[in-house]
């Protein structure tokens, strides 16, 4: 087995040559086929989260092999494995809890501390194999390219799942989708699956001409100071606001745009403080709410409007899985449009 671990925090991954899992019980063993690079994945190899303030979050360990976003292929499993059959192609929930504590029994595995997700605590798919504790966690990705099936186990998951937060909107309720990057461009795949016609807010004009071409009809430039009071303006305040930059900046400027009773749900791990008189939150009624990935029912539903081709694609870009360092490298650098999938030509 090949795989692509962390060394020191920021260096390049390390190739290393080990011995192929062998599955047991319930375990699945699938060969990689395709995986997403996501910015997350890029904290894990800086080895650090920005806290603000000059404050940090360490989380970096060496021989960790990274990559969440998951299309592979069964090759073995556990003599208690059921449901699943040698040759099967699926999109693989990286989301995995523990399974025993209170979290994991109300069905939010992905909010399971420490757990076991894919990539973040145990081994991912920046490797040719992977192995997986039980079927439950295999989607059928339906007619889809594999790069592309790849990209929904956390990019789609995690759009889906905060768009689900807003809840229900009504006549005059308008949504702010804050940032254009891989995630926020799935974002606006899902609203408009949903019938929803969101404002798209970005600093790139690359990235909002790509919106645009998505059929999105309303874009502004973050950068312009302006713009947040034109579409408070314009709208008389947005009923919510999702962000998927999470940064100092876009958090404010997401605050900005909102109405009384509005929502910002922060979705983006850039970095950064919030500072905010709290007197403000009552007197203006807004939520502040996180929102990470998503559940297994989430995941369920997502692939659901994937297979019936609901969800018109994202672009791609594809590496060889033997380029995953230089995959991260143009991630932080902001060179991509789209997402990135390391393939091994399987």
């Amino acid at each position: 087995m090949i795989s692509y671990q962390t060394a020191t925090p920021g260096a390049p991954l390390v190739e290393v040559v080990g011995d192929t899992p062998v599955p047991g019980g319930t375990e699945v063993l699938l060969k990689t086929i395709a995986c997403g690079v996501c910015h997350s994945d890029i904290h894990l190899h800086d080895g650090v989260f920005e806290l603000g303030g000059g404050k940090q979050l360490e989380v970096g360990r060496q021989g960790l092999v990274l990559g969440h976003e998951i299309f592979a292929e069964v090759v073995a499993f556990g003599p208690d494995a059921e449901g699943v059959e040698i040759g099967q192609r699926r999109v693989i929930y990286p989301w995995i809890g523990c399974g025993e504590c209170a979290s994991c029994k109300r069905g939010d595995e992905h909010l399971c501390t420490p757990g076991r997700a894919l990539g973040i605590v145990v081994n991912g798919g920046f490797a040719d194999h992977v192995l997986v504790p039980h079927s439950r966690y295999l989607f059928d990705k339906g007619d889809v390219s594999d790069s592309l099936a790849a990209t929904y186990a956390c990019s789609g998951l995690t759009a889906y799942s905060a768009l689900k937060k807003v809840g229900a909107l009504h006549a005059g309720d308008e949504l702010v989708i804050v940032g254009a990057g891989g995630v926020g461009m799935m974002a606006i795949q899902v609203a408009r699956a949903q019938g929803l016609d969101p404002i798209v807010v970005d600093i790139s004009p690359d990235k909002l001409a790509a919106a645009r071409e998505l059929g999105v009809t309303r874009t502004f430039d973050s950068s312009d100071p302006g713009s947040a009071k034109e579409i408070r303006k314009s709208t008389g305040g947005a009923y919510a606001v999702i962000d998927f930059v999470g940064a100092e900046a876009s958090v404010n400027y997401g605050l900005a745009c909102l109405r009384k009773g509005g929502m910002l749900v922060i979705v983006g791990l850039y970095g950064g403080s919030l500072n905010i008189p709290l007197p403000f939150l009552p007197m203006n009624a807004r939520v502040i709410q996180g929102s990470y990935v998503g559940t297994l029912e989430d995941m369920g539903e997502l692939m659901e409007l994937v297979r019936a081709g609901k969800i018109s694609p994202i672009d791609i870009v594809e590496h060889p899985l033997s380029e995953a360092s230089d995959a991260l490298a143009d991630l932080k650098a902001g060179k991509v449009r789209g997402r990135q999938v390391l393939v091994t030509g399987g």
